[in-house]
């Protein structure tokens, strides 16, 4: 067992997949209220690669791996962005056989490799009784695996495409949300100046949140989603209408990372690279949009182009310090996980839903997809958000259904 000072028991705790801010208040939180419950608390870095790095000697150094969590730690870093434990995108199911640890390698050499039965054991060496990892749909797929192999796992959802499913919150979209209404609002002096279209593409591999809600606030004029594949001329025509009713002569469209268009077989990658759950990187949809914008902006505009302004927001939306919303729900979402741990239950995931928090059953992470519902909530003729009535909606209006 690893050295560390067994009280009433030890919570492990992970980040996964992309940052976003509030992953470290959810850490603090977890960390301040399980230390004053008489429990102590190990924060395993780089998330699922550094359980499953651990070496399993007992004099061995596994600080990379592995540290102990203090208040004072913590208190220093809740008040930032990222997560201060490090994260990866690593599924132990399936690990590329030159990924695989150095002291895994005379036992796994097959191309792809489960590791899983090392990460029970090292999780077992830490004398972890309870796990909660806190990430994607990705990050916490895995965690039901681990739940079904009998571990006991407390999720908290974190994205910024907010596409958990179970889930109206996910840490870290309240402030990619207000980060983008804010960045949008900083190009519109470029875009008015030079009476151009605004182009600007967000984050959204198959979920459209990042993209609607920004619009339906009124910082954009339309946006196209992954949930539906658009007609570029029939964007154009509405860009070029929404610019000539602007006094100021630009408008602007946000564009789905996730985006397709009629036309395109697929989504655009920069790499066809995959990551360890099978995603490539996406990116480029906004330049191809922009040039075909461009390209037909003179049949709506008396034969006249009309320039683009293209930006990528990417890494900036997720930089840097929570806003309130992702400092007090991480906050919250800590203190859910203690009472899960108190009252000696495990397998589920916290959550916000219709304004009020709760939880739900882990696998409802892998059981379903949360998605734009596009007849409730897009209009397609339009491109932009549609909704009948706020009343009884959720903060967020539309989370998704699960």
């Amino acid at each position: 067992m690893a050295q560390v000072l067994r009280k009433k028991g030890i919570i492990g705790i992970l980040t996964g997949g992309g940052d976003v801010p509030g992953l470290n208040p959810a850490i603090r939180a977890v960390t301040i209220r399980a230390l004053r419950e008489d429990y102590q608390v190990i924060g395993l870095r780089k998330g699922w690669e550094g359980i499953m790095e651990i070496k399993r000697e007992k004099n061995y150094d596994n600080s990379e791996s592995y540290m102990v969590l203090t208040e004072q730690i913590v208190n220093k870093a809740g008040r930032t962005g990222g997560t201060f434990i490090h994260t990866s995108r690593t599924n132990p199911s399936k690990v590329k056989k030159e990924d695989v640890p150095l002291h895994y390698r005379d036992t796994y050499s097959q191309p792809v490799n489960d590791l899983t039965p090392e990460v029970l054991q090292n999780l077992e060496f830490l004398g972890i009784d309870y796990l909660i990892p806190i990430g994607g749909d990705d990050t916490l797929s895995y965690a039901v695996r681990l739940f079904k192999e009998g571990f006991k796992v407390i999720a908290i959802p974190k994205t910024m495409d907010n596409d958990v499913p179970g889930t109206d919150y996910c840490i870290g979209f309240s402030t990619c949300i207000t980060r983008t209404i804010n960045m949008i609002n900083t190009l519109r002096t470029s875009a008015g100046s030079h009476e151009r279209i605004l182009v600007i593409e967000v984050f959204g591999r198959y979920a459209g949140f990042t993209a609607m809600l920004p619009t339906m606030a009124g910082a954009a004029n339309r946006c196209v989603i992954p949930e539906y594949k658009f007609d570029v001329e029939h964007l154009t025509q509405l860009l070029v209408e929404d610019r000539m009713q602007n006094p100021s002569r630009y408008s602007v469209v946000l564009v789905s990372e996730g985006a397709t268009f009629k036309g395109m077989k697929d989504m655009l990658y920069k790499s066809t690279e995959k990551d360890a759950f099978g995603h490539s990187k996406l990116g480029g949809i906004g330049v191809a949009v922009s040039n075909m914008i461009k390209e037909h902006s003179p049949q709506f505009n008396k034969g006249r182009t009309v320039n683009v302004i293209n930006q990528h927001l990417g890494y900036l939306v997720r930089g840097g310090d929570p806003d309130s919303i992702d400092s007090i729900v991480p906050m919250a979402y800590g203190n859910l996980a203690l009472d899960l741990i108190l009252k000696g239950i495990h397998g589920r995931l916290v959550v916000l839903r219709n304004g009020r928090y709760d939880n739900a059953p882990l696998d409802v992470v892998t059981s379903t997809k949360k998605l734009v519902d596009v007849k409730r909530h897009y209009n397609t003729e339009r491109l932009r958000p549609f909704f009948k009535s706020f009343e009884f909606q959720p903060l967020f209006i539309m989370s998704g259904n699960y």
